[in-house]
């Protein structure tokens, strides 16, 4: 006598699109140091901070700086400097 079992997965499914719109709407934050000492000497600190998010999402937390960049504003890196 054979006893069948199923399994169910309670694991739903999202694709690479949904993935992404859920990344862009909320945020996400990558942090890390790196540090390198040699008998108690630090050598080198790297600090790595980085946010991956919507440009409506970064204005709401502050971060702006494409706003005043001449790369990103043509009209501003035609203009003459003051």
């Amino acid at each position: 006598m054979a006893i069948q079992r199923s399994t169910r997965h309670s694991i739903q499914s999202t694709n690479l699109a949904d993935l992404l719109e859920r990344i862009l709407d909320k945020g996400i934050v990558i942090a890390g140091d790196i540090k390198i000492k040699l008998v108690d000497v630090e050598l080198l600190t790297i600090q790595i901070r980085l946010v991956v998010c919507s440009v409506d999402k970064a204005k709401e937390m502050g971060i702006d700086w494409w706003t005043n960049n001449p790369a990103f504003q043509p009209a501003l890196a035609a203009a003459p400097p003051e």
